[in-house]
């Protein structure tokens, strides 16, 4: 008898958790679609650009000084009348002048990231906060995001497709 139930309980219990599991409420939505169709992520973008025009004309201004020392110490160095030490030091400027681009590069670089971070990420918790609702208020206990979860299939038949609520809730037409 004590093997007979242990060999029936699997299959009980898959039996009584088949009815459970066949009452979940699944609904899909692309979260890139509604991101794409928000007002601000335009508005947001426009600021990036702007900051990123300006970096990049900052950036090309130092480049071009460089480049600018670069051909005067050619020049100087050509000279053989000009003494070693002053060859020396304008190599160093250009030297620090190289490692100052860089390190304007990389500081461009994180400022444009935390600028992106700081305007898209309240669009995003807004999306998040709006599916949310969506999903308590049509009783959903499961909602997919397919831009970021790949789902091969979705019967259409037991899977809303949220998208057009999600955008409604913000507001989107």
């Amino acid at each position: 008898m004590n093997k007979l139930t242990r060999f029936l309980l699997p299959f009980v219990l898959m039996a009584l958790a088949l009815p459970a599991a066949a009452q979940v409420r699944i609904a899909v939505f692309n979260s890139i679609e509604v991101f794409n169709a928000m007002p601000e992520k335009a508005a947001a973008e426009t600021k990036l650009q702007a900051t990123s025009s300006r970096l990049q004309a900052e950036y090309k201004r130092l480049q071009s000084q460089l480049d600018q020392d670069y051909a005067d110490y050619q020049a100087i160095a050509a000279d053989t009348s000009t003494p070693a030490t002053i060859i020396q030091r304008r190599l160093q400027q250009i030297q620090e002048s190289d490692k100052h681009l860089q390190e304007f590069q990389d500081n461009a670089a994180e400022e444009l990231r935390r600028q992106r971070e700081t305007l898209m990420t309240p669009l995003l918790g807004a999306i998040q906060a709006a599916v949310g609702e969506v999903g308590d208020q049509s009783g959903y206990d499961l909602i997919i995001d397919t831009a970021k979860t790949p789902v091969a299939y979705t019967n259409s038949a037991t899977v809303t497709d949220i998208t057009a609520a999600v955008k409604t809730k913000l507001g989107i037409k």
